[in-house]
């Protein structure tokens, strides 16, 4: 396996066998928690691979135990991306007044990057293993396919935690049938492998062991045949889907996530509802709130 470390910080690049990219979040002691610095590696890594024309299929993995922890709410790394970093065109100040500031950071790092990653010409395959929370259903859902071990769970506890109605990337009804997404988020519950496979949210379940190399060896299949037609084949089925509804309903569910993160701003001064998330979480958030009370009032 030929591996490349290239200039990223938390993913590591690999070709594991011929026409076939493997991008490996690689913030293990993190659950592979995404922030800034891992959301612009990626973004990086996908084009590149884009653009490489021995390169056909495309894997996106996460080193450790557990495939993505969501977004990275540690504090740790920059918060918001620099004019250097930004790949879309909304403009204006990530500290513009009021909301302005909030909407432009998650249009930004949330929606319309997950987009891109989503509408990326090749074909792309999660490979999955462990734990996926929140944000980290984004990164599964922008991938054509996804494999996952026999212990991969998911989870979106926006709703039942956070006073969210779901990620910012809100695939939920396509990936599931209506009443099983209303459930899910309504709940905050886990999904097994076996149950999301069975909603038609995974495609293959196998045994931990096997994971990557039966990850790899469908990707192979795949970048066997002709590139220009794996293409067509995706923009052909990601048309469909839009035509179906699917970007305005994603428009929509993004739109009502910052009201829900808004409301939760004029009653706690932090964008998520305090009263609902888990103890320990709750008093990690309480001293963030007391700490920035503390420093407006200086």
């Amino acid at each position: 396996m030929a591996t490349e470390r290239h200039e990223y910080e938390q993913v590591i690049y690999e070709v594991p066998a011929p026409k076939v990219a493997r991008i490996v979040m690689n913030r293990p002691k993190r659950g592979n928690a995404q922030g800034i610095t891992m959301t612009y590696d990626l973004d990086n890594a996908f084009k590149r691979a884009c653009h490489d024309d021995d390169i056909n299929v495309i894997i996106l993995a996460g080193a450790g135990d557990h495939w993505s922890a969501g977004h990275d709410l540690s504090g740790e790394g920059p918060d918001l991306p620099s004019r250097e970093q930004t790949v879309g065109l909304w403009g204006g100040s990530y500290q513009g007044k009021g909301w302005a500031g909030f909407y432009a950071r998650e249009k930004e790092i949330y929606l319309e990057i997950s987009e891109r990653w989503r509408n990326a010409p090749k074909p792309t395959i999660a490979e999955i293993q462990g734990s996926v929370i929140s944000g980290g259903m984004i990164l599964a859902w922008t991938c054509d396919l996804i494999v996952c071990a026999e212990d991969a769970r998911f989870r979106d506890a926006t709703a039942a935690e956070m006073g969210i109605a779901g990620v910012e990337f809100w695939q939920h009804f396509h990936e599931m049938s209506a009443r099983q997404a209303k459930e899910w988020l309504m709940t905050g519950d886990w999904l097994t492998a076996q149950e999301a496979q069975r909603r038609g949210m995974v495609n293959r379940v196998v045994p931990r062991e096997e994971l990557s190399a039966r990850t790899l060896e469908l990707a192979q299949t795949i970048a066997a045949k002709n590139p220009l037609t794996m293409k067509l084949v995706k923009q052909a089925v990601n048309f469909a889907q839009d035509a179906s509804g699917r970007k305005a309903a994603q428009d929509y569910g993004f739109h009502l996530h910052q009201i829900g993160h808004m409301q939760a701003m004029l009653v706690s001064g932090f964008p998520i509802d305090i009263e609902s998330l888990p103890p320990k979480m709750r008093a990690n958030v309480e001293k963030v709130v007391a700490a920035r009370r503390a420093a407006a009032a200086e």
